[in-house]
């Protein structure tokens, strides 16, 4: 957890501004509390049930944070080889794996099905006979669920909105039967489940009650087929509390996958990803210089878009913290909280209200522990930062800062230069 001790904030039993002489600036902080604590919310709140958490690795992809929820008894949920891999090799076993994505290559394919992950998300037909015959040739059997897209709004930000019509993923409800109809006819597919992930960053139950209801009502219709299955995947898109808004109630989630989805008596797979990791992590950055003119007010810090790049990309707002503790003994002045990168999109936190400020002063962007580090860039050829999971009064570094030549040396000259 993130608080004050002595004026100083800490992550758990560190303090951050001795942390910073350790490890260098910029860098991100996570909180191991944090993290099993989000975890052991989901486990609490559906005790008891038939369900399997699969954690989403595009929130954040390091091998301490996956190993941390599989040490928990998570799952995962990969939409890369690369993310496969990550997951195996921090532990979490083959039959917890479940492969989403619209885009799997043949070698990701073949690389699923030699691993017996518990199954592939199929998000097209085309991809669905690929599958098939990659199968057939591996003479192997390749457990697969069937992504539905609902034509549901959700969330507020189009770009991480998932369950539209004219979204680029899952099977059309309307042609969904259809297409179970022929995985049920290939020899080498075994259908295990239905597959369902409307969004991101979802604060309200109606989108997810109509969502249920759509498997639901696909999976009666299934069952007429003589088409049973034994799962239900209902994706992530659980979203949390990044400023002030009013984020969803685990427990009463809960309670709504009990009432339209239980009785059906299937295992449930979820698979969170910013819920689980967004409040554990801070991004820790030094302010370089302080700008002051006419119509605007800037702290230039010395984090990137490059290093975080959420308000930039969907115009997220995060708070931002004083790592000094002080009381306000001024009026407040305004600043737009900003990086060195040569972009206008290059902020954090816009009208960021502070009575006092000093170049080399050290602020916390806090929730960044989804999307953040796993988004990041060498644009304008800087490194990317480092990586620290605190537990208790201990710390580890988990990623190390790149350098400016090892990003270089990833250059090959052409033969003629």
């Amino acid at each position: 957890m993130y608080s004050y001790i002595n004026n100083q904030l800490h992550c758990e039993n560190v303090d951050i501004s001795k942390l910073s002489n350790e490890i260098g600036l910029p860098f991100y902080c996570y909180s191991s509390e944090i993290l099993e604590s989000k975890y052991s919310e989901i486990e609490r709140a559906f005790n008891g049930k038939n369900l399997l958490t699969c954690y989403s690795l595009k929130a954040n992809s390091n091998q301490s944070i996956i190993k941390t929820f599989a040490s928990m008894g998570s799952g995962a949920d990969v939409v890369s080889m690369g993310e496969l891999k990550r997951a195996l090799k921090a532990g979490i076993p083959n039959d917890k794996i479940v492969f989403s994505g619209v885009g799997k290559s043949l070698e990701e394919i073949n690389f699923a099905i030699t691993n017996n992950i518990l199954m592939i998300n199929v998000e097209s037909i085309s991809e669905l006979m690929k599958i098939s015959e990659q199968a057939s040739i591996l003479n192997q059997i390749a457990p697969i669920s069937i992504r539905v897209n609902p034509d549901i709004s959700a969330g507020d930000n189009e770009k991480i909105s998932t369950g539209k019509k004219q979204d680029k993923f899952g099977i059309s409800y309307q042609d969904i039967l259809e297409v179970y109809e022929l995985a049920s006819s290939l020899d080498n597919i075994q259908i295990k489940g239905v597959d369902i992930h409307i969004g991101s960053q979802i604060n309200n139950f109606e989108p997810f009650q109509e969502a249920f209801n759509c498997i639901a009502e696909v999976i009666n219709k299934l069952k007429n087929k003589n088409i049973d299955i034994d799962i239900i995947d209902i994706g992530g898109g659980i979203g949390v509390n990044y400023t002030d808004e009013e984020s969803l109630e685990i427990n009463q989630y809960a309670q709504l996958i009990e009432k339209i989805l239980e009785p059906l008596d299937k295992k449930i797979i979820i698979e969170p990803g910013r819920f689980l990791t967004a409040e554990s992590g801070i991004l820790v950055t030094s302010v370089i210089y302080i700008k002051e003119t006419s119509d605007r007010n800037f702290l230039i810090v010395d984090a990137a878009m490059n290093d975080f790049i959420r308000p930039s990309l969907y115009g997220a707002k995060h708070k931002i913290l004083p790592i000094k503790n002080f009381e306000m003994s001024k009026p407040e002045n305004t600043y737009d909280v900003v990086g060195p990168v040569c972009e206008t999109g290059d902020y954090f936190v816009k009208d960021y209200k502070t009575s006092k400020i000093e170049e080399g002063d050290l602020l916390a962007i806090t929730c960044t522990g989804a999307y953040g580090s796993v988004l990041s860039s060498n644009y304008n050829s800087r490194p990317s930062i480092p990586e620290v999971l605190v537990k208790d009064k201990k710390f580890s570094l988990i990623r190390k800062k790149e350098n400016i030549e090892e990003i270089i040396d990833q250059d090959a000259l052409a033969e003629w230069l």
